[in-house]
């Protein structure tokens, strides 16, 4: 085990647990709940670009996806570049009229601003056990991640890779909720464009040009160099899929909606947009282009997902392979705490404090009794989630993928929706997510052959059809009433 190679990722984790710890410490005075699930509402715009950008640049962005482009070639990271807007439409859909609403009805969860909207105990429940489910998935994906990385970079066993990394992601997020949460993004932010820029000139320099690693790519496989990828994998239809299900569909995503809840002024939303947006393309194109050109510097490696560790070792300097080694450890660690605080409030808020026990809020030292039943709730999640990943799946993008998927058809149409459309209903909202998943979940187990299209776009179209014809046929209640919809009272 070379130190050269640990000491960086040794002060990179040290710095994390200290930002945790310190903010704690610093955390305003106040409601627990406020503080520790949305930060006081106080983020600035390069934060809340850093912690969007870093939540949605996840142990896919930096291992499976360049796993994808390792077998699959150039083609795979055009198709990535589809994902280039999705921060910018995140917050420019929900945005504003997000936090507008967040506010007028003190919302600290996904759950709290549908309950707002549609006032159906049926619509909270429902998405609160399809989000934990979810969750468990995309948390799976984060965890082997992880886990795969230190296995190959450490040298050590996937085991105890795997009990480093969810003790250290545990930890630090339980400590500091939130406001930990988007303060360790942005120095995650940081460490991945960094790490992302050092390994892709290291294998454009191990290559000799450019032009050089392409050349080795058509002798190995001319369609590594092709648009559509061996087989023609990348096809017309799994192009338009793809773009519904990681760029439009990221709307739909809670743990990037949250973060609409949180930001502090109009100000911080315009450079978070735009902040966002550049990252994520540095990132997407950065990550991709490596996965594909090492398939040149790496014929073969016993699985896809190794690649990205394997030319760390293969082209960097000692101490430059510990740099880079922080950074898709930032992206996968800044993925899973928004994901743990996320199923922390779903359990927590819209669960226990809604439907077991609503009276906590008003008893004496209540603050301090959420904070240690959030601990736990966390801890529990976090631990059943290392048991699943301990029999980890060969490429952990489609898992990832699935699972997102399960998220959109879920929440997307019923958040948009929510807050365009005057006439959704509750009826409507619950239809979408009742049928939607499960035209998805009978759609990825029957596996029917649609062309190349992916089980999203049926989906999401069925989802849209039961909102509409629900909301229609058993409208809202009080569409004439005092009480106006959420468009209308932005």
């Amino acid at each position: 085990m070379n130190s050269q190679l640990i000491i960086p990722l040794f002060i990179y984790l040290i710095a994390v647990f200290a930002l945790a710890f310190l903010t704690q410490r610093y955390q305003k005075a106040g409601n627990f709940l406020t503080e520790y699930f949305v930060g006081s509402r106080s983020m600035g715009g390069f934060v809340l670009a850093m912690t969007l950008a870093a939540t949605y640049a996840s142990a896919s962005s930096f291992i499976g996806g360049p796993g994808a482009a390792y077998k699959m070639g150039l083609g795979w990271v055009l198709l990535a570049m589809i994902q280039l807007p999705a921060t910018w439409l995140t917050l420019g859909v929900l945005g504003k009229k997000f936090a507008i609403e967040a506010r007028r009805h003190n919302a600290l969860t996904i759950n709290d601003m549908l309950y707002a909207r549609y006032k159906s105990r049926k619509v909270v429940i429902f998405s609160s056990l399809a989000l934990l489910l979810a969750f468990f998935g995309t948390m799976v994906v984060q965890f082997v991640g992880g886990a795969r990385l230190l296995q190959t970079v450490l040298g050590i066993s996937y085991q105890n890779g795997l009990l480093i990394f969810a003790c250290t992601v545990g930890i630090y997020t339980t400590i500091g909720g939130f406001r930990a949460v988007v303060m360790t993004d942005t120095i995650q932010g940081v460490m991945m464009v960094i790490g992302t820029v050092i390994l892709l000139v290291g294998v454009i320099h191990a290559g000799g040009s450019l032009e050089s690693l392409v050349t080795k790519l058509h002798a190995i496989d001319p369609a590594l160099v092709s648009p559509y990828g061996p087989d023609h994998f990348i096809s017309q239809p799994f192009i338009l899929s793809f773009w519904i299900l990681v760029c439009f569909g990221v709307i739909g995503l809670p743990q990037a909606a949250v973060r609409c809840m949180s930001y502090k002024d109009s100000t911080s939303l315009h450079k978070g947009m735009v902040i966002s947006t550049v990252m994520i393309g540095l990132l997407m194109f950065g990550t991709h282009l490596t996965g594909a050109l090492g398939r040149a510097l790496v014929p073969e490696v016993a699985s896809p997902d190794q690649i990205m560790p394997t030319l760390m070792m293969t082209v960097l300097p000692p101490m430059l392979a510990g740099v880079f080694l922080a950074g898709p450890m930032a992206a996968i660690m800044s993925t899973i705490d928004s994901q743990l605080i996320q199923a922390s409030s779903t359990l927590l808020k819209d669960l226990y404090i809604n439907y077991i026990n609503p009276q906590i809020v008003n008893e004496i030292n209540a603050d301090r009794k959420l904070s240690r039943i959030s601990l736990w709730t966390t801890g529990i999640f976090a631990s059943l989630v290392f048991v699943a990943a301990t029999n980890p799946p060969d490429m952990i993008i489609w898992l990832n993928l699935v699972a997102l998927g399960g998220l959109q058809a879920v929440f997307l149409w019923p958040l948009v929706f929510g807050l365009y459309w005057s006439k959704a209903s509750a009826f409507g909202a619950l239809s979408s997510m009742v049928i939607g998943l499960g035209v998805y979940i009978s759609l990825i187990m029957i596996k029917p052959d649609m062309a190349g299209v992916h089980p999203i776009v049926p989906t999401m179209i069925t989802g849209l059809c039961a909102f509409i014809i629900g909301s229609l046929v058993k409208p809202r209640k009080d569409v004439n009433h005092s009480s106006m919809p959420i468009n209308e009272q932005s």
